[in-house]
């Protein structure tokens, strides 16, 4: 019985690039599953998923949001995501807690930016996928184009389970190649025709494609294709399924969401062919005590609990709501979960089906289920939350670094205290946001994922928050690191009047390339008490994160502590952590330091005509285009690196190079050596505004 239940569920994410009509599919959804009365508008500011005062003004989704829905006896717990590269970890941890993605494409973009960084986040995750190529009424509408730039791009296996009856202004219908019938649209009534006379052997031959690439994955279809047996709708969805579950075929479907067209045959593809919690099985995580122990829960109301956070939002009305996917087991209002992470037992006040604004109160949440927790006070985005006789922790949700910094502080003093608990809320929600007091400088310094992303969030302070507030000029973040090997001695030695403070230790630092900061023990023989390593240890890694030679989080550098001496009363922890910071100031000229940048990925849809001049101008920034495509006719789609210091206002500069017809996306590659004359600059600069 409860299998039957976790069946019904459907765990999925519509996602997309930006501007293919990803909300407005979510937004049809909710009306046709009853879940609104009134379609909302993106260009209207009226959509009932982009809830935010920021998503309603700008158009796009930052946050993504959740929502639960029924359809044909199916429970529906769909999160619309993001399209916006700033804001892709919000992809990244709802595509960590789903089952399967409607993968939105634009039917002129083709395969967008985003839309690629998408598709290999789900690879990387190994969610189950189905495509719906949107905007079949849009001039340049092109659905074979679409699938073949699938095919090539993606590696997506793309096969037409759909075809549209006319295109651009004459799209009037959608031809169902499972099911052999016809439908047409007309306002919000859909009526089912026999398939047009002129279209008939066009869909039988499509149709014959279909059996036949999605015969390879099923025995059974594969001899009824041969032996020329009829096939019936229920064969080719049973092996498409299966199909689409082991990630061997990507169902595309076909429609125009704004226009109400075909939005209900997606709704059915999901239910045919998206896993449920039951398809996708079993979930690992490791045992509290032995990160090598390796255990794993089935998805069963009846077994132990199991469940992740993946996000946090604070409402106005209810507080803190800590958004959780369920494995295993049930999770009730008024009991205590377990946080295995913090340590600590948590009381759940009460449990909330999201509904995007507005909510649902319910007793419980089960295995495959998706909801909101209020009264959670140690967790975060992340956690593993279970029962605390059977713990088990989860994998976690790993974060991108930030890019761009940007200094803020309150208009008015008095408002300091506010403005630190204000983005202490914001930063506990999104964990792609980073905020740190500079000391030196007496600034208050938050980092993030791009312009737009700082924009949203120092909106947020003024809207939200109430508080007006000052922004410095956005600053790239920078690392730093070394390129040779350096040996050193450094000994401590000070005398205070009472007790002295003596240290003394040899070191080498040495690259580390990829690896990130390494700290290695090498003293032998107790030349070094057991119990001053440590200090030693967590020194190196304070230092470099607040940078040793221009004041950048150092990055792939490797600490051998090899050998030292102590003095049986003048010793302790402090003095050993004075050793090592003097001794790593010292020593890392020696090591050629060097500086690094944020390398960004760069995407840009060019008419022909203004090929010459984009290129000319991406080079004078220091970047490269390494890569030219045709995106679609009399337009090219350009792809190369530049770095990040060079693309502040990028935007304004390339609509007038272009007249407003190119676009382009970039998002973060790698940190790469800065050249000497600009790393020099850069140096100058920090020395000026000390």
């Amino acid at each position: 019985m409860e299998n039957a239940k976790i069946a019904k569920i459907r765990n999925f994410g519509i996602v997309a690039h930006i501007d293919a009509g990803k909300t407005t599919t979510t937004e049809r959804i909710l009306f046709y599953t009853g879940m609104t009365h009134k379609i909302g508008e993106v260009h209207d500011g009226a959509a009932v998923m982009d809830f935010m005062k920021q998503e309603q003004e700008r158009g796009i989704t930052i946050s993504s949001a959740a929502i639960t829905v029924n359809w044909k006896n199916n429970q529906f717990n769909i999160i619309d995501t993001p399209g916006h590269i700033d804001f892709t970890l919000e992809v990244e941890r709802s595509l960590r807690v789903l089952d399967g993605i409607v993968m939105v494409f634009c039917a002129v973009g083709g395969v967008e930016p985003q839309s690629e960084t998408v598709w290999h986040q789900a690879d990387e995750h190994k969610v189950p996928r189905i495509s719906f190529i949107n905007k079949m009424d849009r001039l340049g509408s092109d659905i074979h184009g679409t699938v073949e730039a699938m095919n090539e791009m993606l590696g997506a296996n793309a096969i037409l389970f759909q075809l549209p009856i006319g295109s651009e202004d004459s799209f009037r219908g959608i031809i169902d190649l499972v099911r052999m019938k016809a439908y047409t649209y007309q306002d919000l009534e859909v009526t089912e025709i026999p398939i047009p006379e002129e279209l008939v052997k066009e869909a039988e031959k499509y149709r014959d494609l279909l059996v036949e690439k999605v015969s390879d994955f099923d025995e059974e279809l594969m001899e009824k294709y041969l032996e020329g047996s009829a096939i019936s709708e229920e064969d080719i969805i049973k092996a498409a399924r299966h199909a689409v579950l082991n990630l061997c075929i990507t169902p595309v479907f076909v429609g125009s969401a704004f226009k109400n067209k075909g939005v209900r045959l997606l709704l059915d593809a999901v239910s045919d062919y998206l896993p449920s919690p039951l398809d996708r099985g079993i979930v690992n995580g490791v045992d509290v005590k032995d990160a090598e122990l390796h255990l794993s829960r089935k998805p069963e109301i009846s077994g132990p609990t199991a469940a992740l956070a993946f996000k946090i939002t604070n409402d106005p009305y209810v507080g803190q709501q800590t958004f959780v996917r369920v494995y295993s087991g049930e999770i009730k209002s008024g009991t205590y979960v377990f946080n295995p992470v913090k340590g600590r037992r948590e009381r759940i006040g009460r449990i909330y089906r999201i509904h995007a604004k507005d909510r649902q109160e319910v007793d419980s949440l089960v295995a495959g289920d998706i909801g909101a927790l209020i009264g959670m006070k140690y967790t975060t985005t992340g956690d593993t939350l279970c029962c605390e006789d059977k713990p088990i922790i989860l994998e976690s949700i790993t974060y991108p670094d930030t890019v761009l910094d940007m200094s803020v502080a309150p208009q008015n003093k008095k408002d300091r205290e506010k403005l630190s608990v204000a983005l202490g809320k914001i930063a506990l929600e999104d964990p792609s946001f980073k905020v740190h007091y500079d000391e030196e400088t007496d600034e208050t310094v938050i980092s993030g994922m791009g312009e737009l992303h700082l924009e949203v969030i120092v909106d947020r302070l003024k809207t939200e928050y109430k508080l007006e507030v000052e922004v410095g000029a956005p600053k790239v973040g920078y690392r730093e690191s070394i390129t040779r090997e350096a040996e050193g001695e450094q000994r401590y030695k000070k005398q205070t009047g009472g007790k002295g403070q003596f240290a003394h230790i040899l070191f080498r630092i040495e690259p580390n390339p990829g690896e990130g900061l390494v700290f290695e023990n090498h003293v032998k023989g107790g030349n070094i008490p057991r119990e001053y390593i440590p200090a030693v240890e967590s020194e190196f890694f304070r230092v470099a994160a607040n940078g040793i030679f221009a004041e950048y989080p150092m990055v792939d550098v490797k600490f051998v502590l090899i050998d030292g001496s102590y003095h049986a009363v003048d010793s302790s922890e402090m003095a050993f952590r004075s050793c090592t910071r003097i001794a790593l100031r010292e020593i890392i000229h020696k090591a050629a330091p060097q500086l690094l940048e944020p390398l960004m990925k760069l995407e840009i849809n060019c008419p022909d005509e203004y090929m010459g001049d984009v290129i000319g101008d991406v080079n004078k920034r220091r970047g490269n285009i390494d890569k030219m495509r045709r995106h679609r006719k009399g337009s090219q789609k350009l792809s190369g690196n530049v770095p990040l210091k060079e693309m502040f206002g990028y935007a304004s500069a390339l609509r007038t190079i272009t007249s407003g017809r190119a676009n382009f996306s970039m998002e973060f590659n790698k940190y790469t050596p800065v050249p000497k004359d600009v790393e020099k600059e850069i140096l100058d600069s920090l020395k000026e505004n000390k």
